[in-house]
């Protein structure tokens, strides 16, 4: 059952987990000696912007859960001294703070998901880290642009009411299978709806709302031990959705923080592709060349051939 201390304990959470440990096969054969997570968007690897992200909102303390073959995430966040001199003695100080930065982004600790379990495999292995204190979750193929405020909201929502909070999207009816489905028990006030139950992945016609849960999560500690008593779903796989819904059945409150900013699943090939261009254009030091030419590149584009284009691709 809830334990009362989850309810609006007034604190807002210190610590994130990101968990890291996908095979990336979609990407594949890009990923297959990089981890997805470190492939550049732009000239910043994915997850640097989700760890950014977390030490934006005093998340200091941030566990990355990896998988075997995944060493060159660690390296990524530790110090690079031979670069660092090299950057230093060219008196390229600019870069040499952009290198820098991945390590003094939040104090950074690393665990491994040993068989590939599903997402709530992944998150039960944040157990001894998370204490029993409330925590984030930030998806590592779910940059939110800087810019717009979903997490900061998350956290004052979960120290005021406690219990679950979810960030959510409104989505096409048929692209819900994607993603988590949530059935509102009220109506969105300043952005927030309270949730009466959730389920990962429905068929369309199984919906419970055009609002989906995307890759930010907020938790209490009460998560680990409904793990403990959520058994595989159909995918063969510990979900996350399922042992959320234990709780709310248990009474623990869920909530969810309506988002309708920028979002960029670099997960998705097509999305990924989107967001170099986007975050290109808008570069501080290639911005401006790169969309000269992206213009003039569009002009060169033919209706006939993006046609063809999307034929080849369905």
């Amino acid at each position: 059952m809830a334990n009362p201390h989850s309810f609006g304990t007034g604190i807002r959470a210190t610590k994130a987990v990101i968990p890291a440990a996908g095979l990336g096969t979609r990407f594949a054969p890009a990923t297959k000696a990089v981890p997805k997570e470190l492939l550049p968007v732009v000239d910043v690897p994915a997850l640097e912007y989700i760890v950014a992200e977390a030490g934006r909102e005093n998340l200091k303390d941030v566990l990355i859960i990896t998988a075997r073959g995944k060493n060159a995430i660690e390296e990524h966040f530790d110090a690079a001294p031979e670069i660092e001199a090299a950057l230093e003695q060219k008196g390229d100080t600019d870069r040499l703070a952009r290198v820098r930065r991945s390590t003094d982004l939040a104090r950074i600790h690393f665990t491994r998901q040993r068989v590939a379990r599903g997402l709530g495999d992944a998150v039960a292995h944040a157990e001894a880290f998370a204490g029993n204190e409330s925590f984030a979750v930030l998806l590592g193929d779910d940059i939110i642009d800087e810019r717009d405020v979903l997490l900061s909201k998350m956290l004052d929502v979960q120290a005021e009411r406690g219990g679950i909070v979810v960030g959510l999207i409104e989505v096409e009816g048929r692209f819900i299978s994607l993603y988590g489905s949530i059935k509102p028990a009220g109506e969105v006030i300043d952005g927030v709806i309270e949730i009466a139950t959730l389920i990962e992945k429905p068929k369309p016609e199984e919906a419970l709302s055009n609002l989906a849960v995307i890759g930010r999560y907020v938790l209490p500690p009460e998560i680990f031990d409904a793990l403990r008593r959520t058994e595989l779903g159909k995918r063969g796989e510990l979900e996350l959705t399922d042992a959320m819904r234990t709780l709310g059945q248990d009474g623990v409150p869920i909530h969810g923080v309506v988002f309708s900013g920028r979002r960029y699943d670099t997960g998705d090939r097509q999305d990924y592709l989107r967001a170099v261009v986007r975050l290109a254009v808008e570069h501080p030091e290639l911005g401006a060349d790169f969309s000269g030419w992206l213009v003039e590149f569009a002009k060169g584009i033919s209706a006939d051939a993006i046609d063809e284009a999307g034929r080849t691709d369905q």
